[in-house]
C-alpha cells in the first residue's frame, strides 16, 4: 500500500482529471465502431480511474460515474 500527501488544490486537479478521463470513456464506449477487445480493456481501465476517482471525490460525485452493469457480457 502507498501514501500519498496532496492539498486540496492537487486534489481537486487530480479529480476534473479523472472525471475528464472517464467521460471520454463513457463516449467511447457507446461508439459501435470500436473493437469489441478494446472496449473491454477500455472496460478495465474505467474500474480502474473510477477506483481512483472514488478515493478523492464525494459521494455524492462518484454517483454520476457508477458504472451501469451490462446486460450482455
Amino acid at each position: 500500500m502507498l501514501g500519498l500527501l496532496i492539498n486540496e488544490m492537487e486534489q481537486k486537479e487530480i479529480e476534473y482529471l479523472l472525471k475528464r478521463e472517464l467521460e471520454e470513456l463513457l463516449m467511447d464506449l457507446e461508439d459501435n465502431r470500436i473493437d469489441h477487445m478494446v472496449k473491454r480493456a477500455m472496460r478495465e481501465r474505467y474500474r480502474t480511474l473510477f477506483q481512483l476517482l472514488r478515493r478523492v471525490a464525494s459521494e455524492q460525485d462518484c454517483m454520476k460515474y457508477i458504472p451501469k452493469r451490462r446486460e450482455n457480457p
